[in-house]
């Protein structure tokens, strides 16, 4: 770990990891806005990628969602790479209260992070829009239990959604507020991996009244102006040993 990090992390005695889409590029899960994003990539859908990502165009045109979705937004051999490592062993250590983050992968959990405010949900959460039933990736990616490509219910045969937050869709309010006690509870902040432009998730560092803040990201951010440390670099080669 950078040794100025680890300073702010030895004398912390609340610890808060706010993490975005960079944390998880590490394991070759690409992000939204970078050159090599998803936003900038090129598809044959005839559609922008934010658009197809939205509540409604999942409701007006399923079956492309899920093919998009399935070929972009789901690695399931993805692993935790070093700074979700990192994490977790601070976790463990008693240091880190908790991470909140803006990815959907699963991947801190599967690092052994226990206690992961997850803003935009979860791929591997998906309910019924009909009765409610739910289920898990594996169902939802295996062709047997879809028609056309868009999974169904095998209770009511109603049409599965991932428990993710769609663009034109409310994040959810429990969820947020959990973030937010988080961060008001801080004395110490860490937030790599997010360019914070994207709303409401970057208004949460507003709630931080804590001594440090730490910015681990490529690129500028709007609050680098605010932070103790700001550091431009890949948070697993900052976090990691």
């Amino acid at each position: 770990m950078d040794k100025r990090v680890r300073e702010i992390v030895d004398r912390s005695k609340k610890l808060v990891f706010f993490g975005g889409a960079g944390v998880s590029t590490e394991s070759d899960i690409p992000d939204f806005r970078s050159e090599t994003g998803l936003y900038k990539a090129m598809n044959d859908y005839g559609y922008p990628p934010e658009y197809i990502i939205s509540k409604p165009f999942f409701e007006r045109h399923t079956e492309v969602f899920f093919d998009y979705y399935k070929k972009n937004l789901v690695y399931p051999d993805a692993r935790p790479n070093k700074a979700h490592k990192a994490l977790a062993a601070l976790e463990k250590e008693g240091k880190l209260a908790g991470i909140i983050t803006q990815n959907i992968d699963g991947l801190h959990q599967k690092a052994g992070s226990k206690r992961v405010v997850e803003l935009h949900g979860s791929i591997l959460r998906n309910r019924c829009t009909g009765c409610g039933m739910r289920y898990g990736l594996d169902y939802i990616m295996n062709e047997k239990n879809c028609v056309k490509g868009v999974p169904r219910c095998e209770n009511c045969g109603g049409t599965l959604k991932p428990e993710v937050v769609l663009y034109e869709e409310a994040l959810d309010e429990k969820v947020l507020r959990q973030a937010v006690d988080l961060i008001k509870e801080a004395d110490a902040l860490i937030v790599g991996g997010t360019s914070l432009v994207v709303y409401p998730a970057a208004g949460l560092i507003d709630y931080f009244r804590g001594n440090d803040l730490v910015l681990i990201n490529k690129s500028e951010t709007p609050y680098d102006s605010r932070a103790t440390l700001v550091i431009n670099d890949a948070i697993g080669r900052v976090l990691g040993d």
